[in-house]
């Protein structure tokens, strides 16, 4: 009886092997595939260096977002925020510049705001609704009454105001967890209209010029005459997280969460801590995005990035991440940004209009959703068959 199973199991196995491998290298498959088919079709004109170069700039800040979509998503949740989260933090960094911060500052700011926006998310998420409506709450109480009865008094006010909403939250609401596909989109909405309120519905403009403009260029010295300082960040940012989610404990919790909820919760797993994390660090990666869309702008721009939702998510999916949860990677989600990149740069090359290329970014979506969904089919049908044969 044993025999069958020594001759049966390698050759399950095997298939196994071949299918993991698939899903690792398929992605970048993808993209050669795509980078070839424009080379034949546009020649010299798609493959220069200068193209190529433009290509990748066009990339960071897509890439920046959704390497920290990628952390979410593996933890089985999803953020839907991303472009409002990029245009509130290019509002932000502008308005900090005009108010004689530097530009150091400005753009720890900008980042901040997209941590700040991830905290949010992450306290709603696991269901402290009542404790981020308090600090909504003393934020406004201050801005309403700053000027009003002065800055001490609008403070204690604040203050009072806070703690009113949360002894309320803490008696009658307590902790209510809401799903992340509804908190973001209320937040993709919340956070466009604050870009839009903070910049009186129109761009904000910095006085002068600062090194903040030169992350998106590829005029600086150094390294910078090779690839603008955005691309270095992005291959940077890219490479520390690809090692958390790979060689710390925070990244194995992360797929954890991802796999199963309560399973993790169960092996000890503080799951609601990890998630707010989870968030922050995510949606703070946008943070990191906005600070580059405003060097790509010079500009605070409370309309830009609309639709980067779409893109993100598509980069993580494209790259081979699950939107079930518990699957992807860093690497395989940058190869699904370059793709987007490629495709896009490739249809404008050829003189497709933008409505086209729309068209083809949503089937790559599609067609990307559907593969993952074969694999797992598969993938399920190979155990079974082992558990039969043993």
């Amino acid at each position: 009886m044993s025999e069958p199973t020594v001759q049966t199991l390698p050759a399950a196995g095997n298939r196994s092997h071949v299918a993991a491998l698939f899903g690792q290298l398929g992605p970048l498959v993808g993209l050669l595939f795509v980078w070839l088919l424009f080379a034949l079709l546009m020649g010299h004109d798609f493959v220069k260096w200068d193209n190529q170069r433009l290509m990748l700039l066009q990339t960071a800040v897509v890439g920046t977002a959704a390497i920290g979509a990628t952390l979410i998503i593996i933890s089985g949740g999803i953020d839907l925020s991303v472009g409002s989260t990029i245009a509130l933090g290019t509002v932000v960094v502008a308005l900090l510049l005009n108010a004689g911060l530097s530009p150091l500052l400005a753009a720890l700011g900008g980042i901040g705001a997209g941590m700040m926006c991830g905290a949010a998310v992450g306290a709603i998420v696991i269901g402290y609704i009542g404790r981020v409506a308090a600090m909504i709450v003393a934020a406004l109480t201050v801005l309403w009454l700053w000027e009003a009865i002065g800055p001490v008094l609008a403070v204690l006010a604040a203050a009072a105001a806070f703690g009113a909403v949360l002894a309320f939250s803490e008696l009658v609401v307590k902790q209510v967890p809401i799903a992340p596909f509804i908190v973001t989109l209320g937040m993709w909405g919340a956070l466009r209209g604050t870009a839009k309120g903070l910049g009186n519905n129109q761009p904000v403009y910095p006085e002068g010029v600062t090194w903040l403009n030169e992350l998106m260029t590829n005029s600086a010295g150094g390294l910078g005459s090779v690839l603008a300082p955005g691309v270095w960040i992005l291959i940077v940012l890219a490479v520390v997280m690809a090692g958390v989610l790979r060689y710390t404990r925070f990244g194995r919790h992360i797929f954890a969460i991802g796999s199963n909820e309560q399973t993790a919760r169960l092996c000890g797993i503080q799951v609601e801590r990890t998630k707010l994390f989870i968030y922050i660090i995510g949606i703070g990666c946008a943070g990191m995005a906005a600070l580059l869309q405003f060097a790509y702008l010079s500009m605070g721009d409370p309309t830009t990035a609309e639709g980067y939702e779409l893109r993100v998510i598509a980069a993580v999916v494209i790259g081979g991440a699950s939107l079930a949860g518990g699957e992807g990677s860093i690497r395989g989600t940058m190869v699904g940004a370059l793709i987007m990149t490629v495709v896009d740069n490739g249809c404008t090359k050829l003189g497709l209009e933008n409505w086209v290329q729309e068209i083809v970014t949503g089937a790559i979506i599609v067609v990307a959703v559907a593969l993952d969904r074969l694999r797992h089919r598969r993938a399920a049908t190979a155990i079974r068959r082992e558990a039969r044969e043993e």
